[in-house]
């Protein structure tokens, strides 16, 4: 089996992490291609990044598709594109914060979402309401670290973190901890042992979810919405996404 997980920003050492995640967790006869864009925000920080970082991530679909992928994870916790992806690959597609959060429900009555910037909580909220995990959301906390100062040797970044998964056991209540961000995938285990509660990283999470569908024999719907989108001409710097023609 191959799985095509894809950072959806341009930072090469975040993706060496996230595909380093997945191959830990992989099961044994499962290649994990990681990859990301030749271009796009080098982080997605801002509903502009993310608009900005789907073509990219589309090209990467595609080409996890001509290599045979069994299924993609989309390596971003605003899981940016996916709905755009599903309509272009034949097997499932999922999204690291739908996988997360879906995984938290498993493991307690409660999750916090521990994230990076404060901008970024609104679309953690967001995905909640979709995921229908807003019965289980106890909150969303934002560290305020950018993304790239996680990628920064010797940062405190560490640190801040786990002290603000402390706080959510303590103030919110919460049973599970959700890591916010596919550049923390690497803090999952060394956070558990010191907060006392399960960590979710979401990379793991829809790395093992993607497993779990294509052994099932299952694979995203094409009855309506996730058809392939229908033909037309794309012009400009999108000429070469058109599809169908």
């Amino acid at each position: 089996m191959l799985i095509n997980v894809i950072n959806p920003n341009t930072t090469e050492s975040m993706t060496e992490k996230i595909g380093a995640a997945a191959r830990a967790v992989a099961a044994a006869g499962t290649t994990v291609r990681a990859a990301n864009p030749t271009m796009g925000p080098a982080s997605i920080e801002s509903h502009y990044d993310e608009a900005l970082a789907v073509p990219g991530l589309l090209e990467q679909i595609a080409a996890g598709e001509a290599a045979g992928a069994a299924g993609h994870v989309v390596a971003c916790f605003g899981d940016p594109g996916l709905d755009a992806a599903r309509e272009l690959a034949r097997g499932p597609v999922v999204g690291i914060a739908e996988a997360a959060m879906h995984t938290a429900s498993f493991l307690g009555r409660g999750f916090s979402v521990v994230t990076t910037l404060g901008r970024t909580t609104g679309r953690a909220w967001e995905l909640a309401h979709r995921y229908g995990m807003t019965g289980f959301c106890r909150n969303v906390r934002a560290c305020e670290i950018p993304v790239l100062d996680l990628e920064i040797p010797g940062s405190n970044a560490r640190e801040t973190i786990t002290q603000e998964c402390k706080r959510a056991v303590e103030d919110d209540g919460a049973d599970v901890i959700v890591l916010g961000c596919a550049g923390m995938a690497d803090l999952c285990r060394s956070i558990a042992e010191q907060v006392g509660v399960p960590v979710v990283d979401g990379v793991a999470a829809a790395t093992k979810t993607i497993e779990s569908l294509v052994a099932q024999g299952l694979a995203t719907s094409t009855r309506s919405e996730y058809a392939p989108p229908p033909a037309k001409d794309y012009s400009g710097l999108l000429a070469r996404f058109t599809v169908g023609g």
